[in-house]
């Protein structure tokens, strides 16, 4: 009597997933090995000869590349002499070459002062959008300044242009960095939600919608009557602007430096949540305001608008500001408190501006140090 021996046919899809993997490694090797030549052929003159800018621009077009890649590669190049943990981690496929890129960019930033192993160990188990965060925090373990200066130099980059069309309509255009951007969708995202089964309104036009509400009925005689809420989570080493402390993370936004979240701090509730070793939460403090409501009301008839010498802006228009910042023990009494437009308030805080109050009860302005001028500093 024959037997017949019944097996489990293999699927389609399985064997298609194995190959995808497989050619997926491969192409990351090739991307290593691109970036060591496009490394090599930087150093030349050969882009020059050929009528180039730069190396970069060589490879925008004749690589058919754009800017951010062409420059990704020849960082990637660069850094993997640096890099050979996570050279042989990508050979073995336990990173890809985006993981391999963002550290060597990490690499670039800090020098000698990446933690490779640390990072590896991240990229291994984290996505992409996860691991760009968590490189993130490194450089600003390692070089909370940098962050800050590029945070900076993202503010001088905001820009928003508005232009008429022949038939009335505005076409907007605009950039603005991680803090003001997370601000503008914090402020337009209760407002941009579905108002019920019937509202067939795409993201679009929501978001456009919620843009217009908040600037027409969002206003009390021309200011705005309430403050979005902005979520910011950060540690006390953070708060601090300890050495090696991690960024901050934010709602809506990539994370953000140690400065920000001082300024943000400055007038704002805080929440103390304990955790564990394993991220479990263990205690939640109730929010406390940094500065009150009364406060609120006597800092606006005392100094009636921006404290800051030749600021018009009115008192609507400001933020609380500590002259001693109450993470360094300042007092929260009004002789501490002014009120700054959110532009000085910014530039006490990330622009490394001081404000001072002399004997005589006026309001002092010292501008950063710079290598030709040495300026006596007042109270941080």
């Amino acid at each position: 009597m024959e037997s017949e021996v019944w097996g489990t046919a293999p699927r389609a899809g399985e064997a298609i997933a194995a190959e995808l993997i497989r050619r997926r490694q491969k192409i990351d090797q090739d991307e290593l090995e691109f970036s060591y030549l496009a490394a090599q052929f930087a150093q030349t003159d050969e882009y020059d000869w050929q009528g180039f800018d730069s190396p970069i621009a060589w490879l925008k077009a004749n690589c058919h590349m754009s800017g951010g890649a062409a420059s990704a590669r020849i960082c990637a190049g660069q850094q993997a002499e640096h890099l050979g943990q996570s050279s042989e981690a990508m050979a073995g496929g336990e990173i890809g070459f985006a993981h391999f890129a963002l550290i060597a960019r990490t690499s670039a930033a800090v020098g000698e002062r990446l933690d490779q192993d640390k990072l590896l160990g991240q990229a291994r188990k984290q996505t992409i959008a996860r691991f760009h965060d968590s490189c993130y925090h490194a450089r600003h373990a390692a070089d909370p300044k940098g962050c800050a200066a590029d945070e900076a130099q993202g503010v001088e980059a905001r820009s928003l242009t508005f232009a008429n069309s022949d038939d009335g309509m505005v076409y907007v255009n605009g950039m603005l960095d991680k803090v003001g951007g997370a601000a503008v969708q914090a402020a337009l995202e209760p407002l941009a939600q579905r108002t019920g089964k019937n509202d067939d309104r795409c993201r679009e036009r929501r978001v456009a919608d919620a843009l217009v509400e908040i600037c027409t009925h969002e206003l009390d005689h021309g200011v705005p009557s309430r403050r979005p809420h902005m979520q910011v989570t950060t540690s006390l080493e953070t708060l601090l602007g300890l050495c090696g402390a991690p960024a901050a993370e934010m709602e809506f936004s990539l994370p953000i430096s140690a400065k920000a979240v001082e300024r943000l701090a400055c007038d704002s509730s805080v929440t103390r949540i304990l955790l564990g070793s394993d991220s479990t939460v263990i205690d939640v403090g109730r929010a406390k305001r940094t500065i009150t409501g009364p406060q609120r009301k006597a800092l606006k008839v005392r100094d009636r608008g921006c404290v800051w010498p030749g600021c018009d802006r009115p008192a609507t228009w400001t933020e609380g500001h500590h002259l001693v910042h109450w993470t360094h023990n300042g007092p929260g009494n009004l002789p501490n408190l002014v009120l700054l437009c959110y532009r000085h308030h910014w530039m006490v805080h990330e622009g490394e501006w001081q404000i001072v109050r002399a004997d005589d009860g006026r309001m002092l302005t010292v501008p950063p140090i710079t290598p030709y001028q040495r300026l006596a500093r007042g109270p941080d």
